[in-house]
């Protein structure tokens, strides 16, 4: 199902069931805080869920710039890959994307506060652990459109040329919140940003030594970035199950080595 086309007014700024409800994918609104990757003014693409597939192996590919780029085809698998050679279709929107009952850095109800179901009730009891023990985090950014990435990164190649833009944001297809499965976390203490600043924090240690716990890995780790594709995200957290999550966190492997592994 092709989503319309419509136009986006770019501007640049600087640098996530229990009450839970089905996304209005219709919603309109300027976000008050804006993730790093999320460099300018909302405007989103109205969207319908999909047509579930029947997970299957990944089969179809595409070529660009002597690159051969697989086109997933399990896009609902909780275990996923998507990176600058996994690239989800164009059409893909998750049917279960929930709203979770936790604090966010703005108020406003647009589709980057909706993630997975699983996901969702996994960051709940993430939330409420940090809670108890005086850690506030709040969800920043978690499901993101096919159009709305693709404006992202189209205002970051104008702003820093390509190779820049490819180290700090994703393509269309291949961002991770696309899937569902991720959410930005950040913290007053960084003044509700997503910078790098804010795995020294707190809240940021705290978020790397227990997301595990809850099924969630940091997604982009320090010094990985040959690996991952992208720069430190301490912000950025995939839900992937606590099994797995687990093997991760104590290997100190990133999600792809961990499927290398399997």
């Amino acid at each position: 199902m092709k989503k319309p086309f419509i136009a986006l007014t770019i501007g640049l700024v600087l640098t996530g069931c229990s009450n839970a409800e089905i996304i209005n994918s219709s919603a309109q609104s300027v976000d008050a805080a804006v993730p790093i990757e999320e460099k300018l003014i909302d405007s989103e693409v109205t969207e319908q869920p999909i047509k579930k597939e029947t997970p299957q192996e990944n089969t179809d590919s595409i070529e660009k710039k002597d690159e051969v780029i697989k086109v997933v085809s399990n896009p609902d698998d909780l275990l996923v890959l998507v990176n600058k050679k996994n690239t989800l279709p164009e059409d893909y929107e998750p049917s279960d994307l929930v709203a979770p009952n936790i604090p966010f850095s703005f108020e406003e109800d647009i589709p980057k506060r909706y993630v997975r179901k699983a996901a969702a009730e996994a960051l709940e009891e993430l939330f409420a652990a940090a809670k108890e023990e005086q850690i506030e985090l709040l969800g920043a950014s978690g499901y993101r459109s096919y159009s709305r990435q693709e404006a992202i990164f189209a205002s970051n190649v104008a702003k820093k040329g390509e190779k820049e833009a490819r180290r700090v944001s994703a393509e269309a297809g291949q961002s991770e919140h696309q899937t569902g499965l991720a959410m930005d976390v950040t913290s007053k203490y960084v003044g509700y940003d997503l910078i790098e600043e804010f795995g020294e924090t707190k809240e940021g240690i705290w978020l790397k030594n227990n997301a595990h716990k809850y099924g969630f890995i940091i997604r982009y780790p320090k010094e990985k970035e040959d690996i991952t594709g992208y720069i430190y995200e301490p912000w950025h957290i995939r839900y992937v199950g606590k099994d797995v999550a687990t093997v991760i966190y104590e290997n100190g492997y990133t999600f792809e080595e961990y499927l290398s592994q399997r």
